[in-house]
């Protein structure tokens, strides 16, 4: 094994989830606007892999959200910036919860595809990222979805578009 000196430093970081099959469980007799409402209150926990990307909803409307999202270098690929990674799997929530916001109780959602648009890096230094997702069209089966990052300036990292599916019957 070859010496890297400092680099051999070790950064750790402990995350901590719920039991999402116990979550699920009363998740789905709720509407979807219900079950973001009651993790923004604290009455559900986020789920787990909320929990790992240190995201936090903090607002849940009929067909919109957002939610914030602190990066730490635990994200960070080999160029020394955060994963794109992260940033489309904010985009994929972003646009998956605003169309959950529409959603009766025993109804799920799932992404059939999505597209990212990367318009600058993010760093330690962006700050706080904001996601917001936004409904562009429900349909009875597949719907489309757009959503944006945004970093402590307001300047726009990423933009994305998405089509979702319905699941019937998970209750």
């Amino acid at each position: 094994m070859e010496n890297y000196g400092s680099l051999t430093e070790t950064r750790s970081r402990i995350v901590n989830w719920r039991d999402p099959n116990a979550v699920s469980e009363r998740a789905v007799r709720l509407s979807g606007l219900d079950y973001l409402n009651a993790v923004i209150a604290g009455t559900l926990p986020h789920p787990p892999m909320a929990e790992l990307m240190n995201i936090r909803f903090v607002a849940a409307e009929h067909g919109a959200v957002s939610f914030v999202c602190e990066p730490d270098e635990s994200t960070y690929n080999p160029m020394g910036v955060m994963h794109g990674g992260l940033v489309c799997t904010l985009l994929d929530s972003a646009t998956a919860c605003a169309l959950h916001t529409t959603l009766a109780a025993g109804q799920g959602i799932t992404s059939i595809e999505i597209k990212v648009s990367f318009m600058r890096p993010v760093r330690l230094s962006s700050g706080v990222l904001t996601a917001t997702g936004r409904v562009v069209k429900a349909g009875s089966r597949v719907c489309f979805c757009e959503g944006v990052v945004r970093d402590d300036r307001d300047e726009i990292v990423a933009t994305a578009t998405s089509t979702l599916v319905v699941l019937n019957d998970l209750g």
